[in-house]
């Protein structure tokens, strides 16, 4: 890839998601899409303007559509295409859902039609690698099709359910984006460097305006998006990583992943529906120990940028050393979910605000 193809996605990005976001605001705000205080939520400003996501949206698209402009067209057009398509719905869904609200059944539907739009396009888990004899082996559709359908539903469900503090699920995608990058690099996979590179310099640009204290939210149109937008690019960057295949973008992504998981397993241990809302997100067990919400959110960066370095480190390992040291990975982390209280078997309350920087 030449200087171009790496620089042009990054700053196309970040420059359309900066001029673009405080506009977006403006029109949240006089269309009455904003976020506003209740007993459950975090939040305590009134009228903060939702949607940021169709500035993270907007550019994104336009950071990709630019290579194909300036620059030589990347192979995976029909990729391209997938994205695009699915990743409209959800922002549109996400739009009615930050303006009207929606249940949690609906969107679900909306996120697998999604799901199957980039499946359909090319973005499947089709094959795994034995660490040990560096073997692959090729799955059949009808076991690629579900288990590419699971992984992102259930990673733009992650960042969903993570999108509860002032620039939490914007900077956490931004750190996880940027290492999925280096994987698409390490992999070889065009497509993959450059769609990563556009979705980080997005993310980065629409930081400043949501960082705490944010001016704008995200709200479902923005969470919904790059949790999609991650699931894809985990999928371009897993096929040549030297580790059984998926242990490397499932580390990337362990903080959203393991919230939602310790939050499924919370609402089926209370007996509760999966979809019910609490307040022990592990974003407000840190909001509880660090008592400010900046505080919370640089820990949780700090966290992620963890997981991630070692997600980097897993792709040059292989054999028996992976295993010990994917082992210590586990044990390292149910240390960390300890000291967070996540393990706690009296779950509290499952009255907790919905998933939005609120």
């Amino acid at each position: 890839m030449d200087p171009l193809q790496l620089a042009l996605p990054l700053t196309v990005g970040f420059g359309v998601a900066l001029a673009l976001t405080p506009l977006v605001g403006y029109g949240a705000l006089r269309l009455g899409v904003v976020d506003r205080p209740s007993a459950r939520g975090v939040n305590d400003r009134p009228d903060m303007p939702l949607l940021g996501g169709i500035a993270v949206a907007v550019a994104f698209l336009s950071a990709l559509a630019a290579i194909d402009f300036v620059s030589a067209p990347l192979s995976g057009a029909g990729r391209w295409l997938g994205l695009a398509v699915g990743g409209a719905m959800l922002v549109a869904v996400g739009i009615w859902d930050d303006r009207f609200g929606m249940s949690a059944v609906p969107k679900l539907l909306a996120q697998i039609v999604a799901a199957v739009v980039a499946i359909a396009s090319g973005f499947q888990i089709d094959r795994l690698s034995d660490p040990f004899s560096m073997s692959v082996v090729e799955l059949p559709a009808y076991v690629a099709w579900p288990a590419s359908l699971l992984w992102i539903v259930g990673v733009t469900n992650a960042m969903n359910l993570l999108d509860g503090l002032d620039g939490l699920a914007t900077g956490v995608g931004a750190i996880v984006a940027a290492t999925l990058t280096a994987i698409a690099w390490q992999a070889d996979q065009a497509f993959g460097v450059c769609m990563g590179l556009a979705l980080v310099g997005a993310l980065l640009g629409f930081l400043p305006h949501n960082f705490a204290p944010a001016r704008i939210f995200l709200g479902d149109t923005g969470s919904m998006f790059i949790g999609y937008s991650l699931s894809l690019l985990a999928l371009e960057g897993y096929r040549r990583v030297s580790l059984i295949t998926f242990v490397v973008p499932l580390l990337a992504l362990a903080v959203p992943l393991l919230d939602t998981s310790l939050s499924v397993l919370r609402r089926l241990r209370a007996r509760a529906p999966i979809f019910t809302a609490d307040r022990l997100h592990m974003h407000h067990r840190l909001l509880d120990i660090e008592g400010s919400p900046r505080s919370a959110v640089l820990q949780l960066y700090l966290v992620t940028a963890a997981f991630c370095l070692i997600a980097l480190s897993f792709t040059q390992l292989q054999g028996i050393t992976a295993l010990v040291f994917l082992l210590a990975v586990v044990a390292l982390t149910l240390r960390l979910l300890w000291n967070l209280g996540a393990l706690d078997r009296q779950g509290g309350s499952a009255d907790e605000t919905k998933g939005g920087d609120s």
